[in-house]
């Protein structure tokens, strides 16, 4: 049976879609590149409703046409065939109206955006960084099945190996949308490589993932931004400690709310080309300072959500990675499985899938859809 109510709210979709469609194609709006940045993301959002809507009315219509058959046909094969009909639109009717559900609810702004990823060494010392370590193959590989593109910022390496920080930018479809999940404290267990008497220890690293913003979202006064250019050290042969391709950029920036300032200082030596540093640099402060502004908007987003999939909480413990039972477990959503390997590896997608199915159940209940 039809869910009335759902189909009430599917009314005037289709009309706002054609007038999203007809504005998208209109100079002034093309003019306007914030306004057709905004509409153009609106159109791909009523395109899949639209699309799904389309299909449910027809199903509902292959319904109707079928009850009818069985009412007014004698032929027993054209009745036959109307019960065929009938079963497999009823069946698959319920479906339906769950994804339609899930598409009417407003989508975060900030889902389509690139991401910002900061990976820390926390408890642990020297396996934490290790695990850091750990953590950033396992993204960079999910990254690359995901066909997304992976960019490092800053690292600063630890002593045995891994990173005590790296920050990087992933780049591609829907990127925060996907990796905000993993906003947390994961914890590791396991004889690390510098332990001699084969104890299991307990060691921890935080992941932050933030929207990258994007220009137009924070004003910058590009004219007070202070540039010095420095030698790079590290690996890259002789150009890189002969060129000073390594940027550091110095900016004060006024907090809205608080009202106080303060200096931001950042280094960028990801390339031998200057510019370039200078362009990741400036995309990084922009980040910084849109974190900043939207921490406040983004906590009120969360507090209203009450879920904890998608709160972002950096001192939650999401995840455990225990290597002596080769088990990963997310705590959040009690999900427990035993391919630990092929999970460090990059094969997170159903442990994300399953965290976005029990987000969804939330909003879902929250809307009273």
């Amino acid at each position: 049976m039809a869910d009335n109510s759902l189909l009430s709210r599917l009314d005037g979709i289709e009309a706002r879609f054609e007038e999203v469609a007809t504005l998208v194609t209109d100079p002034e709006v093309i003019a306007d590149m914030k306004r057709y940045v905004k509409l153009t993301k609106e159109y791909k959002e009523l395109e899949k409703l639209v699309e799904t809507t389309r299909k449910y009315r027809t199903m509902l219509g292959n319904i109707d046409e079928a009850r009818q058959m069985l009412e007014t046909e004698s032929d027993p094969e054209m009745k036959a065939m109307a019960r065929e009909q009938l079963d497999s639109a009823t069946a698959a009717l319920p479906q339906l109206e769950e994804q339609i559900k899930i598409l009417l609810i407003p989508a975060d702004p900030e889902d389509s955006k690139n991401a910002i990823v900061e990976i820390r060494g926390g408890t642990g010392g020297d396996e934490a960084a290790i695990f850091a370590g750990d953590l950033f193959k396992m993204y960079t590989r999910y990254c690359e099945s995901k066909g997304w593109t992976v960019a490092v910022t800053s690292y600063n390496e630890g002593t045995a190996g891994g990173y005590k920080e790296i920050v990087f930018a992933v780049s591609g479809d829907n990127v925060y949308g996907t990796l905000k999940y993993e906003s947390g404290v994961h914890r590791v267990q396991r004889v690390p490589a510098t332990e001699t008497q084969g104890r299991v220890h307990t060691s921890a690293a935080t992941v932050a993932v933030l929207p990258e913003a994007e220009e137009f979202d924070v004003e910058i006064n590009e004219g007070e931004i202070k540039w010095d250019t420095f030698r790079s050290g590290g690996a890259g042969g002789q150009n890189v400690n002969k060129v000073e391709s390594g940027v550091r950029l110095r900016y004060i920036w006024k907090n809205p709310v608080t009202g106080t300032t303060e200096e931001i200082l950042i280094e960028c030596t990801e390339t031998r080309d200057q510019p370039k540093n200078k362009e990741r640099a400036l995309s990084r402060l922009r980040t910084f300072i849109y974190d900043r502004e939207h921490q406040k908007y983004m906590d009120d987003i969360a507090s209203r959500r009450k879920t904890m999939v998608s709160t972002g909480d950096r001192s939650a413990k999401i995840r455990t990675y225990n290597y002596p039972q080769g088990r990963i477990t997310d705590h959040r959503i009690n999900y427990t499985i035993y391919n630990l390997q092929a999970f460090v590896d990059g094969d997170i997608q159903d442990c994300i899938d399953q965290l976005i199915i029990a987000e969804n159940a939330e909003k879902l209940k929250e809307a009273q859809l």
